[in-house]
């Protein structure tokens, strides 16, 4: 409860001196007044005023800092599928209609005075060119880290400098349409109107870049889906190359078994054969040894013939 009353006592004291410092600095000039002189008209300490701003043009832009914090985190931390282009030009009307409800319809008019103290201010335009400077280059970080690249490389400096265009578009329409007589909501209505038409040319542009940056999202799933197929394709490689050496090893052992019975067949008809030609000559050598057998015997016969016949002739 303290801590809260606390704050929102600080809050009150840095938006009085915001206020004091921005009537002295329009009816006087930036560079006439001074830090010490703004302290006295808000009822605070010179070091009061330099804790809640630490220079003197931040006086001036007492809500750069926030603001620049609001718009990178719109575009680091968009929805999936949106696009740099539409995350920032949604935190730019949140900006806008922030001040437009702060600003009310009696101080409209005021804002083209602001704007001529601004530019006519050397010190003020240098404070400017430097948030610009702070805010192109937070862009520029956001955007390479998304694209995965250098934040050096052309596309983040680019992208980061045409959304900072679009910053300086609201400030020049808010300047330009206070002239026409419109109430704070018109105003809105009409900033709003421009910031949309710029956005619009911007993001034609800037599409390619959506493409890269939302590619680069996802490559963590590319990545784990390659990884898969490549796992699947070593398995299937794996798998052929398994498959071919079962086939050459069956079709070896094919053949293998088919010169063994060739082999064996020859072998057998070799067999066959040799047993066939030695049973063929057992039986000539049976069939001569019969013969000369018979031959013999009849041999014999004929000569115990021939000796009983000379054994019956008469002496003479």
């Amino acid at each position: 409860m303290i801590d809260g009353l606390r704050e929102h006592k600080k809050r009150l004291t840095r938006q009085r001196i915001s206020d004091v410092a921005t009537g002295m600095f329009m009816s006087r000039g930036f560079e006439a007044v001074t830090v010490a002189e703004i302290a006295a008209a808000a009822d605070v300490s010179e070091k009061t005023v330099y804790n809640y701003f630490p220079t003197k043009e931040s006086l001036v832009y007492d809500q750069a800092d926030e603001q620049l914090e609001r718009l990178v985190t719109a575009v680091r931390e968009r929805p999936r599928g949106s696009t740099p282009t539409s995350a920032f030009v949604v935190a730019l009307k949140e900006d806008s209609a922030r001040f437009s409800e702060m600003l009310g319809d009696e101080r409209v008019s005021r804002i083209g005075e602001f704007g001529a103290m601004v530019r006519s201010t050397p010190a003020l335009r240098a404070a400017w060119g430097e948030y610009r400077h702070r805010i192109v280059a937070a862009l520029t970080e956001v955007l390479a880290e998304d694209l995965g690249v250098d934040p050096s490389d052309p596309e983040p400096v680019v992208a980061a400098r045409a959304l900072v265009s679009l910053l300086e578009l609201y400030y020049d329409a808010r300047l330009r349409h206070s002239q026409g007589g419109v109430g704070a909501r018109g105003l809105q209505t009409l900033i709003e109107a421009d910031i949309d038409r710029g956005a619009r040319l911007l993001d034609t542009g800037m599409w390619s870049l959506h493409l890269m940056v939302e590619g680069r999202r996802t490559k963590d799933q590319i990545r784990d889906a390659a990884i898969v197929a490549e796992q699947a394709r070593q398995q299937v490689l794996t798998a052929v190359r398994e498959a071919k050496r079962t086939w050459r090893e069956i079709r070896e052992e094919a053949k293998a078994a088919g010169r063994d019975a060739r082999d064996e067949a020859r072998a057998q008809a070799e067999e066959f054969r040799r047993q066939a030609r030695a049973d063929a000559q057992a039986l000539r050598d049976k069939a001569r040894a019969a013969a000369r057998e018979k031959h013999a015997q009849a041999h014999v016969t004929a000569r115990e013939k021939h000796a009983r016949v000379n054994e019956r002739k008469p002496l003479s």
